[in-house]
């Protein structure tokens, strides 16, 4: 919003807030289960949608798709004299702005998310300085706003995990960081699975039907010393390196630009496969678990899932399926394999 007058309370504009204007730009998706409405009047906000959520398979968890509102408001640019300004006596004059059915004031180098469950709906606003770390803004801010509207608004169970599938059932991966489940996944996708997810999982507790987001895989580099130079040339030239805030540095692929096979559908868990970073023993790579250590091992990596409302209706059913610990093998593709053949059974 430019040109805006400012907002006091003896003489207020007609709409200070700017809820009665359509945003110059409305995008309308099937993610998650859900049905989002993502509206902006910013160019460069638009592009972070479309980098994110463009070209994804449209997953339905239900017959009717509950509806979500996304606003994505680009801040003012700073004035001239910033740096004067930083030394004024007085603040930035407030910054009046509604999306989503919620109103705003924000200051002028104000960064952040705002969410209201109950309604279904996110603002998000984000700085001019801010739109150089395109990846921060859609990770931290746009992806998280998504995730958790769709999984309050459809009673899901959001998971730290991967899921890869076949003929519509899947299994679903759940690793600590370094343990090796994004190379896993990769070699995954070469072997022909389905994608579901790399790192967010959704699951509706009762079902155990699975949705997630099949657009990008984080590996480290090294990560490709298992493939062929092909292979590696062809993941690279639809990589790019990004920073995480631990200062991790990740090639971030885009899967929708690859020959993969994404999820079309929610996928149906068939298994749970707890990462090790143990070797093999004895050539088994799939040891099965014992109730007892499943609920050990679940309440152990999914903290936040734990507290969530539909966290005991999911646990029950996830002890009805097979689970295993699955071993490091020498290749990634040999634990693909007893992968292929979990789920083929």
């Amino acid at each position: 919003m430019t040109g805006h007058r400012r907002l006091t309370l003896a003489a207020p504009p007609p709409d200070p807030f700017g809820e009665r204007r359509r945003a110059a730009w409305s995008v309308r998706l099937q993610l998650l289960g859900g049905r989002f409405e993502f509206e902006t009047d910013s160019r460069a906000l638009l592009r972070i949608v479309h980098s994110a959520y463009a070209r994804l398979p449209a997953h339905r968890l239900a017959a009717v798709a509950p509806r979500f509102r996304v606003r994505l408001a680009l801040g003012p640019a700073a004035p001239e004299r910033a740096a004067a300004a930083m030394h004024a006596a007085d603040p930035s004059p407030v910054w009046p702005l509604s999306g989503g059915g919620m109103l705003c004031g924000a200051l002028q180098s104000a960064t952040f998310a705002a969410l209201n469950p109950e309604q279904g709906s996110a603002l998000i606003v984000v700085s001019r300085d801010m739109l150089r770390h395109a990846y921060h803004i859609r990770y931290e801010l746009l992806e998280f706003a998504v995730y958790v509207l769709a999984a309050r608004g459809q009673g899901l169970v959001p998971l730290h995990a991967a899921c890869l599938g076949q003929r519509g059932e899947g299994l679903l991966l759940i690793g600590s960081s370094g343990s090796g489940k994004s190379t896993l996944v990769l070699h995954g996708l070469l072997a022909g699975l389905d994608f579901l997810a790399e790192d967010s999982v959704l699951v509706n507790p009762e079902g155990l039907l699975a949705t997630g987001l099949a657009n990008y895989l984080h590996l480290r580099r090294d990560s490709l010393r298992f493939l062929a130079r092909p292979e590696r040339g062809s993941l690279l030239r639809n990589a790019t390196l990004i920073r995480r805030r631990s200062g991790i540095e990740k090639l971030e692929i885009d899967l929708r630009d690859l020959p993969c096979h994404l999820a079309r559908a929610p996928q149906r868990l068939r298994a749970v496969a707890f990462i090790s970073r143990r070797h093999t023993r004895n050539g088994v790579l799939l040891e099965p678990l014992k109730p007892s250590a499943v609920l050990e091992r679940i309440s152990a990596t999914q903290r936040y899932a734990a507290h969530q409302p539909g966290w005991a209706a999911f646990r029950r059913q996830l002890l009805q399926l097979p689970a295993y610990e699955l071993r490091r093998a020498e290749h990634p593709r040999t634990a693909i394999e007893a992968v292929r053949e979990l789920l083929a059974e």
